[in-house]
């Protein structure tokens, strides 16, 4: 399966260059290449989540057309696709509900591709989760990753009755604050059965005091599935540095990533990881 561009692309039709920036702290890079694009005579155009947040149209003014319409997934991955944009959560954290909406705008001729990155399956109507489905099935497509995954608070038996008989990836849902605990426990209650390397669970660190967070990774192992701990990164940071705040430390924030999403909790307790690398 190929592989994701790294967060900035750019691609030409006609006498117009496109750039997409997916993430805040590759802004700089989307105008210098935007910068190289219009030296070379094309008109640009440049958008995309990252440039979202930050009010950066006079930055690209006499370079770029800022914004605008345009699908640009498949240049940052040729497999991925969306059925349905937006999202009802409203996380403070997330960037979705800002830049796409709470409520959904359904996309019915989507091209089925094996990355389907929609922001809330389960949220979606029951009868749209169906049509994904029937349209993956018309093209002959294998769904093999639902990207951003399954919502605790809307996933249910009825949810995992419908995708279970037709999806290959894994079951990827969120565990970000300790007040979604109870929703989290029942959803893997549902999925007891899956194997823990099809319970990818994500895990927001830093966004509350160190105890919380850990015993949200601790509990997610505890229930037999496998943590993906991303460190919270404020919208629209310049740099790729997590937030550091409560009890925490910018270095402990990467140690505990490191000691999840490389699976060392495995064979290492976080305690003695934590004191061989300060050992050093």
């Amino acid at each position: 399966m190929n592989s994701w561009s790294g967060g900035l692309v750019d691609w030409v039709e006609g006498d117009t260059a496109f750039v997409s920036v997916a993430f805040s702290w590759r802004a700089n890079d989307a105008f210098a290449r935007c910068s190289w694009l219009k030296a070379e005579g094309y008109k640009v155009r440049v958008g995309g989540p990252g440039l979202f947040i930050r009010n950066i149209s006079d930055q690209f003014e006499g370079v770029a057309e800022v914004g605008g319409a345009v699908d640009a997934i498949i240049h940052h991955n040729p497999n991925a696709t969306f059925a349905s944009r937006g999202c009802p959560m409203n996380c403070s954290f997330c960037i979705v509900p800002k830049m796409e909406g709470t409520k959904f705008t359904f996309i019915p001729d989507f091209t089925p591709r094996p990355i389907l990155c929609d922001n809330n399956v389960s949220a979606l109507p029951a009868d749209y989760q169906d049509y994904i489905i029937e349209r993956y099935k018309k093209f002959n497509v294998e769904l093999d990753d639902i990207n951003s995954g399954f919502e605790p608070h809307t996933f249910n038996e009825s949810t995992y009755a419908r995708w279970k008989p037709f999806y290959r990836g894994a079951w990827r849902f969120a565990f970000d604050e300790m007040k979604e605990e109870k929703q989290v426990i029942n959803m893997i209650r549902i999925l007891k059965d899956e194997p823990a390397w099809r319970k990818r669970v994500y895990v927001l660190i830093g966004n509350e005091p160190f105890e919380q967070c850990f015993y949200r990774v601790q509990k997610i192992i505890e229930l037999r599935c496998e943590p993906h701990v991303q460190p919270m990164i404020p919208l629209g940071a310049l740099t790729k540095q997590p937030i550091v705040q409560f009890d925490w430390t910018e270095q402990k924030l990467k140690d505990m990533a490191r000691w999840a999403n490389r699976w060392i909790w495995r064979t290492v307790k976080f305690e003695d990881y934590k004191q061989k690398l300060e050992a050093k």
